[in-house]
């Protein structure tokens, strides 16, 4: 729920109906995992099945969801406004001695934060994680892991959350564009951890080109995102996060400009620090603290439920734009008194500061107010 008594959470996503239950997610999993100690080779898998709320915000077009050229492009397909079913991996696997090899559908290596509930200590989502990052990828990864503190990744795949969508679906607006008719895109990056494993550092990044808007022609530019995570067990008590990601699209033709950034130019970057405190065995605090930059109000969506389906709510969703800054500071509690089940109850303040004067704001009832104070609870249980 929110302090105004609005229906939406503003630009919260995933739980993003207030006051009301949701069943976010019910997801299985079917997985035979690569197992390649005697230095031969294996092969393995992976299905991953999400039913809920959630699944709306993993959907790739050409698979669980519309391609561009059909109407409301992008739209999840296997579903209504509320509750659907998402395939968000569906990959096979080769290993062998020191390399594992995906190939097929699968989730991004880019950011901190993941779609699976049991990944993540919040039950709300950082802006970095829910509109600066891709979910999933369709393609090749390698992931090689030359000793026991590094592991590298490359691979090629379709770009962000694209399974099957041809770049030229809706026609190429600047077929000039340096490589215009191939969506193909770099997904790599490499991580090390300290030989006592209490440290972690991870710089991934995508770059390929994309449609830039959903219009028709469409413009294609370069769309690339650098993500830099740093992990520090400070004792065996306190963890401590860092995130810094940056994003770029170009040919984002009609954003608003930003002096002293090229034309067309559509750019958001953040940072993201979390603090988690043991208080004991089964319960632990932690704290989210966020900027996120929307430079040129290309990624951030107030009500994006509702802007998926194409249903009208006022000022400021899919074509509104918030250029400006989004600040967040998240407090909440994981309760595990087993191991199967876990409680996460969260407080949350959410702050907007435009750039320009008023206009649409992302939070209240008729997108007028600049903040949000935001409670919620889940309940996990893993069978």
């Amino acid at each position: 729920a929110n302090n105004w008594g609005a229906p939406w959470n503003g630009p919260v996503t995933f739980n993003d109906r207030a006051w009301q239950g949701q069943m976010n997610q019910l997801y299985l999993v079917n997985e035979r995992v690569v197992d390649t100690a005697d230095g031969g080779w294996d092969l393995g898998g992976r299905i991953d099945l999400l039913y809920g709320t959630d699944y709306m915000y993993t959907t790739a077009r050409g698979l669980d969801a519309n391609l561009f050229s059909q109407n409301f492009g992008g739209q999840p397909s296997w579903g209504n406004r509320y509750y659907g079913l998402a395939l968000p991996q569906m990959y096979g696997e080769v290993g062998v001695g020191d390399h594992a090899v995906k190939v097929g559908h699968f989730y991004t290596i880019i950011g901190y934060e993941v779609v699976p509930a049991i990944g993540n200590f919040f039950y709300t989502h950082a802006y970095t994680m829910q509109y600066g990052e891709p979910f999933t990828h369709t393609g090749i990864l390698d992931t090689w892991t030359p000793n026991d503190q590094t592991t590298v990744y490359a691979g090629i795949t379709n770009g962000w959350d694209n399974y099957s969508d041809p770049i030229n679906i809706v026609g190429i607006a600047n077929p000039g564009y340096p490589g215009a008719n191939s969506n193909a895109a770099f997904l790599g990056g490499v991580s090390f951890k300290d030989p006592d494993e209490t440290q972690t550092l991870t710089i991934t990044t995508s770059s390929g080109n994309e449609p830039a808007s959903l219009l028709s022609p469409a413009p294609i530019g370069n769309r690339s995102i650098l993500s830099t995570v740093y992990v520090n067990e400070l004792s065996d008590k306190v963890t401590y996060v860092f995130q810094n990601d940056n994003g770029w699209q170009f040919s984002a033709v009609g954003v608003p400009s930003v002096l002293g950034q090229q034309a067309n130019l559509a750019q958001w970057y953040g940072i993201n620090q979390y603090l988690f405190y043991n208080i004991s065995d089964t319960l632990v605090a932690g704290t989210r603290l966020e900027w996120f930059r929307d430079n040129n109000g290309y990624r951030v969506v107030s009500g994006l439920r509702n802007a998926l389906f194409g249903v009208a709510q006022g000022p400021g969703n899919w074509n509104g734009g918030f250029q400006g800054n989004f600040w967040q500071a998240t407090f909440g509690l994981n309760w595990k008194p087993n191991r199967n089940f876990i409680m996460r109850p969260e407080l949350r303040y959410d702050w907007y500061s435009p750039d320009h004067g008023k206009g649409p704001l992302p939070f209240g009832r008729n997108f007028n107010e600049y903040g949000q104070l935001y409670g919620g609870c889940d309940a996990i249980w893993q069978f």
